[in-house]
């Protein structure tokens, strides 16, 4: 009798046990929640520091340094200065003129002249706006390649220009890529094939 009652009191001690638990857990699972809930908006706070706003992404827009950089040296009127930029086959060479009217020639004429498609005129502004939208007057003088390739090449030259008149806007301009030389260029076609590495469809017989 006793084996017998020391069973049937086990068996009702064990769903008692088990419910008890099932109890406590939605308490921990609540709590869980919270926690989780309160560190949310300082995730997204910190992603949203981090990353840029859709709408930049979007338009393409570059964005503008805000951090405090020590001033440019001072250029006698007239003297400006000389960097090179290339990109594929083209060849851009650009001449800054720091504080003057924000002018941008290409072979003589203006950029949005010279550049029609609106996201090579943005890659041709780009480090001056990454540097704070300096006005400064760009004398850039292109020559071979497509358009893509010479927008790029002006791109690097005015970006190592700007690195000449200022070494602290290094950090910005190469955090952005725009100190990188893109090695890419088309590869040359062979003899026998249609391009680079295409060739004509083999047949067995």
């Amino acid at each position: 009798m006793t084996t017998a009652k020391k069973s049937t009191e086990e068996a009702e001690k064990k769903p008692r046990a088990h419910k008890a638990a099932g109890a406590k857990a939605p308490a921990k699972h609540a709590a869980h929640k919270k926690a989780e809930v309160a560190k949310e908006p300082v995730i997204v706070a910190a992603a949203a520091a981090e990353s840029p706003s859709e709408e930049s992404a979007i338009m393409g827009t570059v964005p503008v340094s805000t951090e405090v950089l020590p001033p440019s040296r001072k250029l006698p009127t007239g003297e400006y200065i000389y960097a090179l930029g290339r990109r594929k086959t083209s060849v851009a060479q650009a001449r800054l003129f720091p504080n003057m009217d924000g002018e941008i020639k290409v072979n003589g004429k203006d950029y949005k002249q010279y550049f029609t498609v609106y996201d090579l005129q943005e890659a041709v502004t780009a480090p001056l706006k990454a540097v704070g939208g300096m006005t400064a007057n760009v004398d850039l003088k292109v020559s071979g390649g497509g358009m893509r390739g010479q927008a790029e090449a002006a791109r690097l030259g005015i970006a190592r220009a700007l690195i000449e008149l200022n070494p602290a806007y290094r950090k910005t301009l190469k955090k952005l890529g725009y100190l990188m030389r893109d090695p890419r260029e088309k590869e040359r076609k062979k003899y026998g094939l249609k391009k680079a590495r295409k060739a004509s469809q083999w047949a067995k017989r």
